[in-house]
């Protein structure tokens, strides 16, 4: 290669085989002075898209990672359309509406009530406006009793994701948040009432965290509200973080009360390129009723063609998501959905089973309302979760090890999110990879931990899935 077109790595990048089509490398931090073929840019960027983690093999993530070929179909249909622009993409707007109108029924919205939403940008920008709306909400009542309104304040537990603080720091209200102890990682009516004031917008209630996958005590905390409204006349609402367990719950514990069956529950978010079963990028926030999103907070413009409403933090947004969620909807229905979330859990609780009978891990939750399995070490090991996190990325495998939150990281584990694709031959192959990650730190270490017992996975298939 001639001294011009060489360069260091940082610079450029040089597929080995690139020469079949040219001989130039590709700059990295400006744009190429000439343009190259279609099919020589596209295999470029798909080579180092192997680089990086398999998906499949990824067990961090709550996100979907896989969908049927007729859904990707019309996420490219839907790529094109701008959600927002309802004036000349009328028929979104409607699909829009019939997506919220489901998710609604799903979350058991009573029969009186006309809710509302709108489909957002993941959880976070769904979480802050449904807080946005309490916290206008809160602000009007105030003033027009002629009260001060400076000093909002939310009440959650530490088990919250970050973007719940990131809401009260951009919108300037206080956090009242509740922390973890050993052996607690959910809140309940107990831990929030001494924090109730007269200045709070909303309590935020956890349906599966992204710690340990288990679920606040809505039901308790809707019970103290309801008392406290009789008592004083404050009207707390309740925002049920639903984004891991809203699309989980309804077919898993349908009878377990986390919902709009709840009075004080006024919204809830769920994120739907989780359990929805969508790729990245889709939340929702759905409003009890029309009644509970301030008027004044939609925007009325006109000037994409047509007067219409928006409430959003996110003014141009692709189609994609919502067309495969309404493919799902329809796809599947809630025969389908219950059948893939049997799956699912039934997949998590034979990984939990037998992680257990290695002799290794206590279970550090159970997998009664999501597929999300956490453990620990037991006490006498002299390697970590961390140790075993790292050996395992040479297997492919991506499985987080992190510590609880404030008052409880002394607790250090490993999670694990079980997925549609994440089938019983997976499992089975994760375990015997666990088992060898143990056995070459054991040896390592040069310690004396016994020999895991030989574990046979029931080779019982789970529920099919559609």
């Amino acid at each position: 290669m001639s001294k011009q077109k060489s360069s260091s790595e940082n610079s450029l990048l040089a597929p080995v085989y690139g020469s079949r089509w040219d001989t130039a490398a590709v700059p990295k931090k400006e744009l190429p002075d000439n343009s190259m073929r279609e099919d020589q840019a596209f295999q470029i960027i798909r080579d180092e898209m192997n680089l990086q983690g398999n998906p499949a093999l990824n067990l961090a993530t709550f996100v979907t990672v896989w969908m049927e070929s007729s859904a990707e179909e019309l996420m490219k249909l839907g790529a094109m359309y701008n959600l927002v622009d309802e004036d000349e993409y009328p028929q979104l707007k409607k699909i829009e509406d019939r997506v919220i109108k489901m998710q609604a029924s799903l979350f058991n919205v009573p029969n009186d009530c006309e809710p509302t939403g709108v489909t957002t940008v993941g959880s976070s920008e769904a979480i802050m406006l449904g807080l946005l709306a309490h916290k206008w909400a809160w602000r009007k009542k105030r003033r027009e009793a002629g009260l001060d309104n400076s000093k909002p304040n939310v009440i959650f537990g530490a088990d919250v994701h970050t973007c719940w603080e990131k809401f009260a720091r951009y919108f300037d209200v206080d956090m009242k948040v509740i922390p973890m102890q050993p052996g607690k990682y959910t809140i309940n009516a107990d831990d929030v009432q001494p924090l109730i004031d007269e200045n709070t917008i909303a309590v935020g209630a956890i349906v599966g965290t992204t710690f340990t996958g288990q679920v606040d005590d809505v039901a308790g905390i809707n019970k103290l509200l309801l008392k406290h409204k009789q008592k004083t006349g404050q009207d707390i609402p309740i925002h049920v973080d639903a984004a891991s367990g809203g699309f989980v719950m309804p077919f898993i514990q349908p009878n377990f009360k986390w919902d709009f069956r709840l009075e004080q529950v006024r919204t809830i978010n769920v994120s739907n390129h989780k359990f929805g079963l969508v790729y990245a990028g889709m939340g929702s926030l759905i409003f009890r009723d029309k009644s509970d999103l301030p008027e004044e907070l939609p925007f009325q413009i006109n000037y994409l063609g047509g007067s219409m409403d928006n409430y959003s933090l996110n003014f141009s947004k692709s189609s994609a998501n919502l067309m495969a969620q309404y493919y799902n909807f329809i796809r599947f229905g809630k025969e389908g959905y219950q059948r893939i979330m049997d799956a699912v859990m039934n997949n998590a609780q034979m990984l939990e089973e037998y992680l257990v009978k290695t002799g290794y891990f206590e279970i550090l939750t159970d997998t009664k309302f999501l597929p999300v399995v956490v453990v620990k070490l037991k006490d006498d090991k002299d390697f970590t979760v961390y140790d075993i996190s790292s050996e395992l990325k040479k297997y492919g495998w991506i499985i987080p090890a992190y510590s609880l939150p404030p008052n409880a990281e002394e607790t250090v584990v490993l999670r694990m999110v079980v997925k549609e694709n994440f089938s019983h031959d997976l499992a089975e192959k994760l375990l015997e990879d666990i088992q060898q990650v143990i056995k070459e730190l054991s040896r390592g270490k040069k310690t004396k931990i016994a020999a895991s017992p030989k574990v046979h996975m029931s080779k019982t298939k789970p529920h099919g899935i559609c």
